[in-house]
């Protein structure tokens, strides 16, 4: 078996059909016409599992890396459900909007979309959660800040499950329900664990431990017989299988649904003269992540000029569509020193896996 991760997976370059392509081209995955057809076979066989079923109108809100995850759930849930639509990433009154017109009974949405809607409904809008008559809510995407689930299905009267959807394909290949403290795959062989130092893959019953959620697509046409270490971290217990994903570890950092790349970062502000350290710092504080790039010159004349910010800006834009907030630092610092990143949600362990600490 090959391992890989998502920095490591070679671009294939003379691929033919359907390229699943990610916001920063950073990951190219072909997709053959009995690839489509596995895939729609596999997120219908997750969705019935989840609850969707003929009577559902399904709205699926994913402005996320998955946008084209939107397409395939949606594509999937038409299948199966009375009706399906993907308005793709809207604001949240515009997304009200789209639930009424559909008159949807579920929601697919990242964890933080859902819970930024009902803060808006609320305190915005001034509008009653019930009146939208949603039965369900399915969550994928992110890792939800504690109690959202309770909440969500406390404020909108919904079962509240998630759709486990991997890094690579968008692919919803598992579900669990808020009760479940563990995955139920669509088929076997699907998904596994390894340890984060080690490629192995762990066999049943697990041992309790730290480990990471590992992708082995064997309906894939090129990737079969490939691991794919997701960077996505689970605590084991002897006595459940794969429970959901409690951090990140590796070269990308989750932040808004997006896999941003750390390297592509580091690479970007390196092309740029003056700049003696950098620290990209996330945070959750209220509904929805924010990230801000903290940047200490080597020169007391770049400190204030606007040109050397708005470089900065466009050097980000250029490599992900994540809003990232440039704050230039009044300090300065002649030796330079390596990027580092700070997560406040304490949900990225590290970029070294075999530094993690379990």
């Amino acid at each position: 078996m090959t391992w890989t991760t998502r920095e490591a997976l070679p671009i294939p370059r003379d691929a033919a059909g359907l390229l699943l392509v990610s916001p920063e081209a950073d990951l190219v995955v072909p997709l053959t016409a009995e690839d489509r057809a596995a895939t729609l076979e596999i997120a219908t066989t997750t969705l019935r599992a989840a609850g969707v079923g003929p009577s559902d109108r399904v709205v699926v809100a994913l402005g996320n890396d998955g946008e084209a995850t939107g397409t395939l759930i949606a594509q999937a849930c038409a299948e199966i459900a009375q009706a399906a639509a993907a308005p793709g990433p809207r604001g949240r009154l515009r997304l009200h909007h789209a639930l009424e017109a559909v008159r949807a009974t579920t929601l697919i949405a990242t964890p933080t979309g859902a819970m930024d809607l009902l803060a808006r409904l609320h305190l915005e809008f001034l509008l009653d959660p019930l009146d939208l008559g949603l039965r369900r809510i399915l969550l994928t995407g992110e890792l939800p800040s504690p109690g959202a689930y309770g909440q969500l299905a406390s404020e909108f009267e919904a079962e509240v499950g998630e759709l486990y959807a991997d890094p690579f394909f968008g692919l919803p290949t598992a579900y669990r329900s808020a009760r479940d403290s563990a995955y139920t795959p669509a088929r076997e062989g699907l998904l596994g664990v390894a340890p984060l130092g080690k490629d192995v893959l762990l066999e049943p019953p697990y041992a309790a431990g730290s480990a990471e959620i590992v992708v082995t697509p064997a309906w894939h046409s090129t990737l079969a017989g490939t691991a794919l270490r997701t960077g996505q971290v689970v605590r084991l217990t002897e006595d459940a299988g794969i429970p959901a994903p409690e951090h990140t570890v590796g070269e990308h950092l989750l932040v808004r649904g997006r896999w941003l790349s750390i390297p592509r970062v580091a690479a970007a502000l390196a092309r740029i003269d003056g700049i003696a350290h950098w620290d990209l710092r996330v945070a959750r504080e209220g509904t929805l992540d924010a990230a801000a790039l903290h940047v200490t010159f080597n020169r007391a004349t770049l400190v204030k000029n606007p040109m050397w910010r708005s470089r900065i800006h466009q050097a980000l834009v250029a490599v992900t569509p994540v809003t990232i907030e440039v704050v230039v630092e009044d300090d300065v610092a002649e030796q330079a020193r390596p990027g580092s990143v700070t997560d406040l949600r304490g949900h990225h362990l590290g970029r070294d896996r075999s530094a993690v600490v379990e």
